[in-house]
């Protein structure tokens, strides 16, 4: 699978009838005899080769005027893998459009945050995926409100504004191109909700309790999880995170207000429950999750890379479809890496609990039994900060107090936009920040899939353990091969200890 799929017309057509669920996302298939588009796997009779025609996204078979398919239902495929392996201006974009920039700040403000003009990032898009950022951003909020018109009994004005939607006529024109069905019909075609208390699925916002909505979220498979949860869960900071009940939970700083979510790994998908207290939000946490959990992710082009060296061969053949943990905040991930440095787990939850606590905005936990009871300090809350309050050697406050000046001025910025080599470099040029720190944030909070860490405890004593080169430099020669998969491998090479972090909690 490679940039441009769609343009291979007999790959696209032997994935077609093949059914492969492993392409869905990566392309989409537009029948012309019928005027429907399709995802890869849909379950009906593939069309004659003659009658397909195959576009690189959603957004662009709706422009050709395609509607989409009610038995794939391709608008809830997973998202393609180029945007989270890819740091070019496209990708970059396709991010922040996931992320709702341009519902929030229009097309200006992406080619803002792209460093370019709004002629030039058009053109791009348009290149390579068929439609401009606001057809991408339509097909998104047409997503949205499938999502919340089969999910919820939230009001259809309501729905409209949530989903992004600048007037409830545009919103009904809308879904009927796009699912040639009015939304009333896409409600009524919908699995009957069951009712339950106040704040459970389908409570409505005019009640002024927030709605918890229930969703799968859809992933490549294989995927093992143990990793995964293992880390977020083994890291949690009190207060903000925690497990409970066979779930990841955590508090979620959200553009129009404050959100909390639940993930529980299933078989076939992720178990996500949200508590919204604006349902605007709605695009914005889910694409944020999927981040986290590195749901985009094409398991399969990253394992068979890996396997062609016979060291991490059986690491992978055992527990095939590792992912990358992720955060759904990149400050705050930056700020526990400083944290963090060079103590232990326990160690870094313990300062950042202490650090939420003083400096957290506190927050009403939905579940009476949970235990989250504040957002993580934004930097700008931390900005006041006295460094001689931190429990941290004086050369660790430093570089704390310099990193949360650099995000609040604007001098570091950090987020789904950010181009990985440059954000690296101004992490490098930040006192105490070494490249062991530099490349966890960008493999963890900035989601560059061949950041490596070399000087990582860890990855020396699994180097050891497997007979891998065992200095930094050596070991970075021998891990050529693996690239661009690098931050995979290190899972799988953090997986050989015994560490909380790669166990999935009971």
């Amino acid at each position: 699978m490679q940039k441009g799929m769609h343009i291979d017309t007999e790959r696209c057509v032997r994935a077609v009838r093949s059914k492969d669920a492993r392409f869905d996302g990566w392309f989409f298939t537009a029948v012309l005899t019928t005027g429907i588009y399709c995802r890869p796997s849909c379950p009906v009779v593939p069309p004659k080769p003659e009658n397909m025609v195959f576009h690189p996204s959603a957004a662009a078979c709706q422009q050709a005027g395609f509607r989409a398919c009610k038995r794939c239902r391709p608008d809830t495929s997973p998202g393609s893998p180029e945007w989270n392996q890819r740091a070019d201006a496209v990708a970059r974009a396709m991010r922040l459009i996931a992320d709702g920039i341009v519902d929030r700040e229009g097309v200006p403000g992406l080619a803002a945050r792209l460093g370019y003009s709004t002629r030039q990032v058009e053109r791009q898009l348009l290149a390579e995926l068929g439609a401009g950022p606001l057809a991408l951003a339509r097909a998104q909020r047409a997503q949205t409100a499938r999502l919340l018109i089969e999910t919820t009994a939230l009001p259809m004005t309501e729905i409209a504004f949530a989903a992004g939607f600048s007037s409830v006529r545009t919103f009904n024109d809308t879904v009927r191109e796009v699912f040639a069905l009015a939304p009333g019909d896409l409600r009524a075609r919908a699995p009957k909700r069951t009712p339950g208390p106040a704040g459970t699925t389908g409570t409505p916002a005019s009640t002024g309790t927030p709605a918890a909505l229930s969703l799968r979220l859809p992933f490549r498979a294989p995927l093992t999880p143990d990793n995964l949860f293992g880390h977020l869960a083994a890291t949690a900071v009190p207060g903000v995170e925690e497990w409970r009940d066979g779930a990841y939970r955590r508090t979620l700083r959200l553009p129009h207000g404050h959100g909390f979510v639940a993930l529980a790994p299933r078989p076939d998908h992720i178990a996500c429950r949200l508590t919204l207290t604006d349902p605007r939000d709605l695009t914005v946490a889910i694409s944020r999750c999927r981040r986290l959990l590195d749901l985009d992710a094409d398991p399969v082009a990253v394992d068979d890379r890996l396997r062609t060296d016979p060291v991490l061969a059986p690491l992978v053949d055992k527990a095939p479809g590792r992912r990358v943990p992720r955060t759904v905040d990149e400050a705050e991930f930056a700020v526990r890496a400083v944290l963090g440095q060079q103590v232990s787990t326990a160690a870094a939850r313990t300062h950042a609990a202490r650090l939420v606590t003083a400096y957290g905005e506190p927050v009403d936990d939905p579940d009476p039994e949970g235990g989250l009871t504040h957002l993580f300090p934004s930097p700008e809350a931390l900005a006041d900060l006295d460094p001689e309050t931190l429990a941290l050697p004086r050369a660790r406050r430093a570089t704390f107090t310099t990193l949360v000046r650099a995000l609040v001025d604007g001098g570091l910025r950090l987020g789904v936009e950010s181009d990985w080599p440059e954000a690296r470099a101004k992490l490098l040029a930040l006192p105490g920040f070494g490249p062991w720190t530099a490349d966890v944030i960008a493999m963890r909070a900035l989601g560059d899939p061949d950041a490596f860490l070399p000087t990582d405890l860890g990855i020396r004593r699994a180097a050891r353990e497997l007979d891998l080169p065992s200095t930094p430099a050596a070991l970075t020669a021998h891990a050529a091969a693996w690239r661009p998969w690098r931050a995979y491998a290190v899972q799988y090479l953090w997986a050989t200890d015994s560490h909380p972090i790669n166990v999935l909690p009971a």
